[in-house]
């Protein structure tokens, strides 16, 4: 639906994928906020929550790209950083690891849902979105840092553990 509504505009203002983005990043943060409050959480919510934000971020920064809305550069570093997060995911948590969600992480998301939701809203060619959009992609690698030090320390107190135990 997302994609059918960008893609029927052209080059105007998309503000009916804007909306449905929208409304996407705001049941998420509704539903992250609910699950924690009422501590209903379960593992399929930890992988399939942070991959819909994944999903949905990347799909429109792809579109936006194809379409000239947005530079190569940021669109290959948001989806490198998406990338690395899930295969770094995948490869850990079948040996038992948990990486945190941080804060930083979350407020990358935050900025870069609401720089793709203004870039979505807002005729080509303006700046400011473009400037939020590199506010969230400087997030996003900060962000990426530091779950890559997270994920060595789970590493290497693991590899203390095992070295003690055997």
């Amino acid at each position: 639906m997302f994609v059918w509504l960008y893609l029927r505009v052209g080059d105007g203002a998309a503000w009916g994928a804007g909306l449905f983005f929208a409304g996407a990043a705001v049941t998420d943060q509704v539903d992250g906020y609910l699950a924690r409050r009422w501590d209903v959480r379960s593992t399929f919510g930890k992988v399939a929550d942070p991959l819909a934000d994944r999903l949905m971020i990347g799909t429109a920064v792809v579109l936006m790209w194809a379409t000239g809305r947005i530079p190569l550069a940021a669109a290959i570093i948001v989806l490198a950083r998406d990338l690395a997060l899930v295969l770094g995911y995948k490869m850990l948590a079948p040996q038992g690891f948990e990486l945190e969600v941080t804060f930083l992480g979350k407020l990358a998301t935050w900025v870069l849902y609401a720089a793709v939701g203004f870039l979505l809203v807002t005729e080509e060619g303006r700046a400011w979105p473009l400037v939020i959009l590199w506010s969230g992609v400087a997030l996003a690698l900060a962000a990426g840092v530091q779950y890559l030090v997270q994920a060595r320390a789970s590493l290497n107190a693991r590899g203390r553990s095992v070295g003690r135990d055997a």
